[in-house]
């Protein structure tokens, strides 16, 4: 088991969300918000979701309101947010923090002191490939839209 598949998140329904459940599994873990400029990229994540779910790929949308008051809402406006505009189906957890001062557990083991991609998170949207294995194998720009070419192509390489 990897330190990523022994973490537990809230899931925005409530529930237990332990990351044990990605195991054999390639995740893209991407930090959301509803009222950002980028915010039409849960569209492309549901795409990629649809495409390569049976494949064993999985999002994780994470909301979070650090950056500039971009996620306000309270967890049930959230998942209506998502399931309306944008069809969500992938999983979401409750709101985190991604960076200090309360960055939490996930985001310590992917941008914190001793990851392989270290550093704050830098927007919404920014995106964490994390392998089968529990390894991150990539870290993509909030700005990298989720269907982009690099995006695919790590995904497709992590699948095959």
């Amino acid at each position: 088991m990897s330190a990523f598949h022994d973490l537990t998140l809230n899931a925005l329904k409530g529930e237990s969300l332990p990351l044990e459940t990605f195991k054999d599994q390639v995740v893209l873990v991407v930090n959301v918000a509803s009222q950002c400029g980028l915010t039409p990229q849960y569209a492309a994540l549901e795409k990629l979701y649809q495409k390569y779910k049976a494949q064993g790929f999985s999002v994780l949308g994470v909301p979070c309101n650090q950056f500039a008051g971009q996620e306000p809402g309270t967890e049930e406006e959230i998942q209506a947010f998502c399931s309306l505009n944008y069809g969500v189906t992938f999983p979401l957890s409750s709101k985190i923090e991604v960076n200090e001062p309360g960055r939490h557990q996930l985001y310590r083991l992917l941008a914190g002191e001793g990851a392989e991609f270290p550093g704050d998170i830098t927007w919404n949207f920014e995106k964490f490939l994390v392998g089968k294995d529990g390894s991150v194998l990539a870290r993509f720009s909030p700005r990298t839209a989720p269907d982009d070419a690099t995006v695919i192509q790590a995904i497709e390489k992590a699948l095959a």
